[in-house]
């Protein structure tokens, strides 16, 4: 069985999806669609940059999203490959609404709108430059929440994302990661402070929730057959009147991806199709579990070489 997951913020690249654009009416017409919708040339940003622009958050946080579903889009429609038989759907963090749109439970250009207005929330949620993340490497969840515990009255981080094995992301205050990094760094355990606009997927976001609440109550979800796995529970979901609630809540909530990964492979998924920009999440499945198959889809040579079972 195999499932299907979508890339979130960092796995941005100026030409992502270059080649599809050249070569498919699809793509066009999907990205001419977005550019009305945004009322802001967001295909020429993905295609041609400047990458400080498209690193902006909220413009990274659309953009990704249209690389996703244009793809997820051109499989079904000019290769006729069927991705609607997948276990589950899921993606990290904005790859969750990535997720959603292709399962057909949040309309595209609603989707474009919403991400637009999640990643400008979020990227201001907090001033700037006084807010950052930082990822451990080589450790595990237990150890870093024990870090943070013994040293909360030193300085107070939050896990932002569970990722896999041997890689877990803090979010804080500048001066509370700095503490955190050096403290890491004397006992040896390796950390990279992250190219990020704000602290995201902790209590700092709090602002960003407040905003997003009233934009998601907006928003009219549909009925999907596949089943979504949440980054908030790291379980399935089914029911369209639990997604609004959860999508609120994913804002301050660390990304639990280790424990979505193995909650899929525990109910039978052994194989993971990446769509979208980069192989982040590949990279991190890896490190989660080695047995399993990988596709990864953001080239046209990548769809002439996959191969699903179901």
């Amino acid at each position: 069985m195999f499932s299907v997951i979508f890339p979130g913020q960092g796995s941005q690249f100026v030409g992502m999806s270059s080649d599809f654009y050249s070569r498919f009416e699809l793509f066009k017409k999907l990205y001419n669609q977005a550019d009305e919708v945004l009322n802001f040339p967001i295909s020429k940003l993905i295609l041609t940059g400047p990458k400080d622009q498209l690193d902006l958050t909220e413009n990274t946080q659309p953009a990704t999203f249209l690389v996703g579903y244009s793809i997820f889009q051109l499989l079904k429609e000019e290769f006729n490959i069927d991705l609607s038989k997948a276990q589950f759907f899921a993606g990290h963090s904005l790859g969750e609404y990535t997720a959603l749109s292709c399962l057909g439970a949040l309309d595209f250009s609603n989707t474009l709108r919403i991400l637009k207005l999640r990643g400008r929330a979020m990227q201001t949620a907090v001033p700037k430059g006084e807010g950052g993340m930082l990822a451990i490497l080589g450790s595990n969840l237990n150890t870093v929440e024990k870090i943070l515990d013994d040293k909360k009255d030193k300085y107070e981080c939050y896990i932002a994302n569970d990722n896999s094995n041997g890689q877990i992301v803090v979010s804080g205050m500048t001066e509370n990661i700095i503490k955190l990094s050096k403290d890491l760094s004397s006992i040896n355990i390796k950390n990279i402070k992250l190219s990020v606009s704000a602290p995201f997927h902790c209590k700092l976001m709090n602002k960003a929730t407040e905003l997003m609440k009233n934009e998601i109550e907006k928003l009219e979800f549909n009925n999907f057959k596949t089943s979504l796995i949440s980054n908030v529970t790291a379980t399935e979901i089914k029911d369209k009147s639990m997604i609004k609630d959860l999508l609120v809540q994913q804002i301050e909530s660390k990304v639990r991806w280790r424990e979505s990964i193995l909650y899929m492979i525990k109910n039978g998924v052994n194989h993971f199709i990446e769509i979208g920009p980069g192989k982040v999440l590949s990279g991190l499945i890896k490190r989660i579990d080695r047995n399993v198959k990988i596709s990864v889809i953001n080239k046209e040579e990548d769809i002439s070489i996959l191969k699903i079972n179901d």
